[in-house]
């Protein structure tokens, strides 16, 4: 079976601006990759006109593109026409649901959606109180039963989880502790444990560390701007 290559970003926080910007950095992406992989926070604000400019950088490039929205982009509550927008320019766009790719004869299948918080295991927020807490955890433990659904249906030779939150406090180093919670879920590693992957990337973790892994041994690469210093990072399966 051939090496898949994987080049994945998040947090370019595009806007007009910066339009024509990211895609001069994009030059030559099939050279280095098979897919390249958007981990959220695509827009600064989440409006319609930041969206635009997300799917002009990203349209028509010459390997498949798979996103997922970040909670900038669901700052305008606009997040249904943002996703719209960018299956219009041909970037697939996951919801807690998974796609799969044929990259030369070989089947890779993209499984995940945004993420949500609630912190990690032994400090971490309980469904339990009020019922804004029991919203907030819920939301998350919903989330993560969608993942394990997806990747339980998933069909593939090789399995990528994308997300916006990190599933793992090991690329949170270097970000204040007071905010871990509000910076993904232990519920989303579980999840993904349990049904299993090759690669977990996720973004949101501005001050981060690149490299994690799960509690079942599954890779994690946040792969924000700010962390990668670079247009994309790569990472082999």
């Amino acid at each position: 079976m051939r090496q898949l290559r994987i080049a994945a970003v998040g947090d370019v926080h595009l806007d007009e601006r910066l339009r024509g910007s990211y895609r001069k950095r994009l030059d030559g992406i099939e050279e280095h990759a098979d897919v390249l992989l958007l981990a959220g926070d695509l827009t600064r604000h989440g409006t319609l006109e930041e969206a635009a400019v997300v799917a002009d950088e990203f349209r028509d490039l010459p390997v498949p593109v798979v996103a997922v929205l970040g909670n900038h982009d669901h700052h305008s509550d606009r997040p249904a026409e943002i996703a719209a927008m960018l299956s219009d320019a041909g970037i697939t766009v996951l919801h807690d649901d998974a796609a799969v790719f044929d990259i030369d004869g070989v089947r890779l299948g993209v499984a995940g959606g945004k993420g949500f918080g609630g912190g990690y295991a032994g400090k971490c927020a309980s469904d339990f109180g009020e019922p804004e807490i029991k919203a907030f955890v819920g939301h998350t433990k919903r989330i993560a039963e969608r993942w394990r659904v997806a990747l339980k249906e998933l069909q593939a030779d090789r399995r990528v989880v994308l997300s916006h939150y990190s599933p793992v406090k090991d690329t949170l180093a270097g970000e204040p502790l007071e905010i871990y919670p509000f910076l993904g879920s232990y519920l989303l590693a579980e999840a993904v444990d349990a049904e299993g992957a090759d690669l977990i990337v996720h973004g949101h973790a501005h001050a981060g560390t690149e490299k994690g892994v799960t509690p079942g041994g599954i890779r994690v690469r946040n792969v924000a701007l700010p962390v990668l210093g670079r247009a994309y990072g790569v990472y082999c399966l």
